[in-house]
């Protein structure tokens, strides 16, 4: 009796260094400087929390222990290529794929529940309400996650147009149907529970309505929004798990899912805000799919420039800020920026970086290329802390922004991101454009910054054009 009651304070001590390591973890990854870190504390503080559960299954048969190693084994040799081969610019989608396997895997661990307890008519603890009303809420919301972080992934992959798909006015009619489809079939196993179990065709078509759900859900949303859509399911994914971890009486689940489903609310919150967009707005969907154009149907001219010209202008410069887009990250040109900055510093010019909180297709997308390429973090400065020194600077130099650098959002009421946040790059003295096209920006809408009579276009691959403007530079 007293080995059990020891082995239980050691389970449980282990759960509560395991918490204390994903907190303290999850506080590293709010600076770059201490993200890494962060990271490491918290893979550490999973790895003490998979040895304590380990711990507390020690009596499982031989059969289950089998299949946890199996698992483990299957686990691993999935998930650490993609985590090692994946490029920075495809990151967003490595997140989208984890975070739909994480509610794929609560949702068939709700059916295995099922399946195991004869339609939980047969349950071994006490109290039951819990478990079948965790079971199911991890069902529903864990079908959902899966399903459309599935297609999350497909539209950031460009798998699928980044354009809103949907059935016109029918789609939330559709949704709300799916919804309550889902919501009946949960209450019928929930009551069937009391009376020997119900079909498992209950529990099928809970998960079959759920997950279309999930993909009705996510296909109307534009690829704009796709970044604050798989925070938002990556906090669905967090609630599944602990509910599934009240189910299951497992306080590692119920923990680690809370806390997932906190971070990922509050960021979900953040991004929706940097965005000036309500999240019900969001997942109303059809943003992001505009046609680019004008919008009043006039002709607009850029003024095209050299690497010689841009090398010039920058080089007699005070002070020059770089804004990073998602271009940069595509054509992996923070080594090339760095190079660049230093031969500025090295003429006496001020090199300063300004990001902005959505650039690129995540939060702090920018911030980790820059620091990849060893670019000082103190350079690197938020939208509040650089936007009211545009006004005072000679030379913005843009590498593949488009959305964050648009002055319609604070001057077009009609515009579609009127009252988004912007970095405030029209009020430089100069402004340098890197582009392969005039093409639009992932929101599929003109940029007026472009036509400005103080914009000049630089186009081409941004890494190119910025290793030209370097030997430009060299040779003054």
């Amino acid at each position: 009796m007293h080995a059990v009651d020891n082995m239980t304070y050691l389970v449980n001590g282990l759960y509560i260094v395991a918490f204390s390591m994903f907190i303290y973890g999850l506080m590293g990854l709010t600076g770059p400087k201490t993200a890494v870190r962060g990271n490491q504390i918290a893979a550490v503080g999973m790895a003490i929390a998979v040895v304590a559960t380990l711990i507390s299954v020690r009596h499982a048969a031989m059969l289950n222990w089998i299949l946890i190693a199996a698992g483990l084994i299957v686990g691993v040799a999935l998930g650490v290529p993609p985590a090692i081969r994946t490029k920075m610019t495809e990151m967003p989608q490595l997140v989208a794929a984890f975070n739909g396997v994480g509610g794929g895997t609560v949702a068939l661990i709700a059916w295995a529940e099922f399946v195991d307890s004869a339609g939980f008519s047969q349950l071994h603890e006490e109290p039951t309400i819990h478990i079948i009303i965790g079971s199911l809420f991890a069902a529903v919301i864990g079908s959902v996650s899966f399903w459309g972080s599935i297609i999350a992934f497909a539209k950031l992959q460009e798998l699928l147009s980044g354009k809103p798909i949907s059935v016109g006015r029918l789609q939330q009619p559709l949704n709300l149907i799916l919804l309550v489809g889902a919501i009946v079939c949960a209450v019928v196993i929930g009551l069937g529970a009391d009376n020997g179990g119900v079909s498992q065709l209950w529990m099928i078509g809970l998960l079959v309505l759920a997950g279309v759900l999930g993909l009705m859900v996510v296909l109307p949303i534009g690829g704009a929004d796709m970044p604050v859509v798989i925070s938002l399911l990556n906090a669905l994914t967090g609630l599944s798990a602990a509910a599934a971890g009240l189910a299951l009486n497992n306080t590692a689940m119920i923990v680690a899912g809370m806390i997932v489903g906190a971070s990922g609310t509050i960021l979900t919150n953040l991004m929706a805000k940097a965005m000036n967009r309500s999240i019900p707005a969001i997942v109303a969907g059809g943003f992001g799919g505009a046609v680019a154009g004008s919008g009043d149907g006039e002709a607009k001219t850029a003024k095209a420039t050299s690497a010689a010209d841009a090398a010039i202008q920058m080089a007699y410069a005070n002070q020059v800020i770089v804004v990073p887009g998602y271009g940069m990250a595509v054509a992996q040109a923070q080594h090339a920026v760095k190079e660049m900055a230093l031969l500025l510093e090295g003429k006496g010019v001020e090199v300063k970086y300004a990001i902005h909180p959505v650039a690129g297709r995540m939060p702090g997308h920018m911030n980790v290329l820059l620091a990849e390429a060893e670019v000082s973090y103190d350079a690197m400065k938020e939208m509040d802390d650089i936007n009211g020194e545009f006004n005072r600077t000679d030379v913005v130099l843009v590498i593949g922004a488009n959305d964050v650098t648009n002055p319609a959002a604070r001057d077009d009421k009609s515009s579609p991101i009127y009252g988004m946040p912007v970095l405030n790059v029209d009020q430089a003295k100069s402004v340098i454009v890197l582009k392969r096209s005039m093409n639009s920006g992932f929101a599929g809408i003109d940029n007026p910054l472009f036509y400005a009579d103080h914009t000049s276009m630089l186009f081409g691959d941004a890494k190119k054009s910025v290793g030209a403007v370097t030997e430009e530079l060299k040779a003054l």
